[in-house]
């Protein structure tokens, strides 16, 4: 994960959709590289800020490499009622706790007419992983 990932996360949760897309994967990558976001008209000046310092195509002027590294990210406007010892120490309570059946519960993602494979849980590394 790096800081320009974390830009294009903030963006998908806000908008619900990513920042670069287009019908040909060619032209994603194309507005990738030139870093053309067109922001929702619903998005805040403070997100917009955060985000278009985070996806910074030149690394030089990208929020979490400069000199103040995550610091600019952390103080930023956006991020004032944050909580981050809190959040670091797990004492903060999650806005939203969906409801789940147990393992594998899928019923909480939006189903499309195009899928064919049912996920069953497995837990063939469950040993493996155990202290993971």
């Amino acid at each position: 994960m790096d800081w320009w990932a974390v830009g294009v996360l903030i963006f998908e949760m806000a908008a619900g959709y990513p920042p670069f897309m287009a019908d040909e994967p060619v032209k994603t990558y194309e507005k990738i590289a030139a870093g053309k976001v067109n922001f929702p008209a619903h998005f805040s000046s403070e997100i917009k800020n955060l985000i278009w310092n985070l996806l910074q195509v030149d690394l030089s002027k990208r929020y979490g490499n400069l000199k103040d590294g995550v610091n600019d990210i952390k103080s930023h406007i956006w991020f004032a009622t944050t909580d981050w010892v809190g959040l670091v120490n797990r004492r903060l309570e999650a806005p939203f706790v969906p409801k789940v059946k147990g393992a594998g519960d899928v019923t909480n993602f939006d189903v499309y007419a195009d899928e064919k494979i049912k996920a069953e849980p497995t837990d063939r590394f469950v040993k493996e992983f155990a202290d993971f």
